[in-house]
């Protein structure tokens, strides 16, 4: 689509006032979800988000990223630039008024607009970025001159004025994000590569490049075949099962791009959407769609060339999607989100568009490529045959528990309590911390379940097996809410279910366990925000009278500066065995003093592989992944 035709036009009167910016400050959360690292890092993809919306429009390919010493994010695109004259409405300039009042943005064409298939986020967020930066600056390289404006805390220092002469157009948003509105500063290189490296596959010919000013680390990303590199790239650890399945095609204004590829040796389904470049992690109409037309496609071509026999029964979309590996992007002009963080699509139109794609052209594809589709079809058949196993299974043990369920574990010391928004759960190891947590508890709202030792490695252990497993079925029991196609979130018996194990090799094994167990089985509890980590002390520090408890490195060498602390009187806690009850709750379990950290899922993507690498029985990965972060490690005892 040529640039040439509307550039002209392109001033303050593009510009849509929707609504004011005083809420952002208030409630950041309703804008970026949190105000953790999650939060943090969304401030980043506002902005970058808005240069992909150029780079879409064909108006720009390049974007660079910096994260500076300072703890400053820098973002810049290559091409287009924010007005800087005066807003008609506001009588502001309009880089002030972008950058001031919420939901300003460009006002999109619908008919042959540049913005068609945008992400509608084209300088939309700038304003909650500035809102919750304690300072931002904008540059904007138009006319040969640069134009700077400096604001503190979403409030601008002065007059936008141009600073120097320069050659570029473009724009570069850097923000310092603000210290009373975040619970954590720090940028992290590795989770801006990946979304950076997600957008680059998804955006064709866009060159992303991210500088990190701390470490000196930079990587630049360009792919040619999109989508299908992206699901190349998320089967690099597995072998592959057949050809890789790839379509792109327009349908009433709609992009749909799909690539498919199946497994050998890994179950477990990867499914990434994106609508107009932003991942939908809720999926959406998109994905239900992609899904009835790819069970309906594989069943019919079965039947035709008769792998599936007359008397066997149709394959189910949890069959044919047990092996896969699919990335779809759909490309909509008017996307219609279910959520403020636009996790989940909603537009109907697009059912139909998707599932005649789908239907097309992978049974076109089949035809094309029978020997791949027989061996898919044969995977989907053994993943059928291992679900109706399993379910047999599990309700065989489910009816030999019918008792069982009625009655809560023996272990487990239950609070007075009913109310579950009250009530928390520790899970403890029962030799170390067992029963001095029992004894100094608070018994209105705290219940303590001890464990004999490590559980099952759920990542690769049969249904049976883990149903089979006592501390498994204890701990199932106790929170209530039942797993696999039987949970019921509305049956949680504890809001706080907090791990708390000891900080040594042992404890770090059982906690990863545990979060193995969570994160395949009771992911929903994760994502409610229900699962914690309890974050006992590492030290006990004392000179005289005085002690101190001390959870870091950093905070242990500061008491020993101060107050001359020597080391006849510091006290490593190994375990929590080592600390009496008074102890224990006072550092741990009081909830006036207390640490913890919440479990959540940054990136699912991500979390998938850590789990293959460290709970799968392959060893090398698993060796290399050790090896590439010894050097980070603190506090291991051996």
């Amino acid at each position: 689509m040529a640039a040439t035709k509307k550039e002209d036009s392109y001033d303050s009167s593009n510009i849509q006032i929707l609504e004011w910016l005083e809420p952002v400050r208030k409630r950041p959360w309703m804008y970026i979800g949190s105000t953790d690292e999650r939060g943090l890092h969304h401030l980043i993809w506002e902005i970058v988000d808005n240069s992909i919306d150029e780079a879409m429009a064909w108006f720009g390919k390049n974007i660079d990223l910096k994260i500076w010493k300072d703890g400053s994010m820098e973002v810049t695109d290559h091409w287009r630039w924010i007005p800087v004259d005066v807003h008609p409405k506001t009588g502001k300039s309009t880089l002030e008024t972008v950058l001031t009042v919420l939901h300003a943005g460009w006002k999109f064409w619908w008919e042959e607009s540049w913005y068609k298939v945008s992400g509608w986020l084209h300088w939309v967020g700038a304003s909650v970025v500035n809102a919750l930066s304690s300072k931002l600056e904008a540059y904007v390289h138009k006319d040969w001159k640069i134009y700077y404006q400096e604001y503190c805390r979403w409030v601008p220092v002065d007059e936008i004025k141009p600073i120097w002469k320069t050659t570029k157009t473009g724009t570069t948003i850097k923000f310092y994000p603000d210290v009373e509105m975040f619970t954590c500063l720090d940028f992290d290189y590795k989770t801006v590569l990946a979304r950076l490296r997600q957008q680059a596959y998804l955006t064709k010919g866009i060159q992303m490049t991210l500088t990190d000013e701390r470490s000196w680390d930079r990587y630049r990303f360009y792919f040619e075949w999109w989508v299908k590199a992206y699901v190349r790239f998320l089967n690099r650890r597995f072998e592959e099962l057949g050809d890789i399945f790839y379509v792109e095609k327009n349908v009433d204004d709609v992009n749909v791009e799909i690539s498919v590829q199946y497994k050998k040796d890994d179950y477990t389904d990867k499914i990434v959407t994106f609508v107009n470049n932003i991942n939908t992690p809720e999926w959406g109409t998109h994905l239900v769609w992609f899904r009835t037309a790819l069970t309906r496609t594989i069943n019919k071509y079965a039947r035709a060339n008769e792998i599936l026999k007359e008397k066997d029964t149709n394959l189910t979309n949890e069959d044919v999607v047990e092996w896969i590996t699919t990335v779809i992007s759909i490309k909509v002009p008017e996307p219609q989100f279910e959520w403020q963080t636009k996790s989940k699509l909603g537009n109907s139109e697009v059912r139909w568009i998707v599932d005649k794609v789908v239907w097309e052209k992978l049974y076109e594809f089949f035809e094309e490529n029978p020997k791949s589709a027989k061996l898919i079809i044969e995977k989907s058949l053994l993943a059928s045959r291992a679900r109706l196993a399993a379910r047999n299974a599990r309700d065989t043990i489910i009816r030999k528990w019918a008792l069982e369920w009625m009655t809560l574990p023996g272990k487990l010391a239950d609070c007075s309590s009913r109310d579950p928004k009250k009530s928390e759960l520790y899970i403890v190891e029962w030799d170390s911390a067992g029963w001095s947590a029992k004894q100094w508890r608070d018994r209105e709202f705290q219940a303590i379940l001890p464990l004999r030792g490590k559980i099952l490695n759920t990542e690769q252990a049969r249904l049976d097996r883990i149903f089979g497993n006592q501390e498994i079925k204890n701990l199932i029991i106790a929170i209530g809410t039942s797993i696999w196609d039987t949970f019921d979130l509305s049956r949680l018996r504890y809001h706080r279910i907090i791990i708390m194990t000891d900080a040594d090799v042992d404890g770090a094994h059982i906690r990863t366990l545990l979060l193995t167990f969570f994160y395949r089985y009771l992911k929903d509890l994760i994502i409610n925000g229900n699962i914690f980590i309890a974050m006992p002390p590492l030290y006990r520090l004392a000179k005289g009278k005085q002690s101190w408890y001390v959870f870091t490195e950093e905070e242990k060498q500061a008491i020993i500066d101060e107050f001359g602390v020597t080391t006849e009187w510091i006290q490593r806690y190994k375990g929590l065995w080592e600390m009496n009850p008074e102890q224990l709750w006072e550092t741990t379990m009081d909830p006036s003093v207390r640490k913890m950290s919440r479990v959540s899922i940054l990136d699912s993507e991500k979390a998938d592989e850590v789990f293959k690498t460290l709970m799968w029985e392959d060893v090398p990965p698993r060796k290399r992944f050790i090896q590439s972060r010894a050097k980070h490690v603190t506090n291991l005892d051996i």
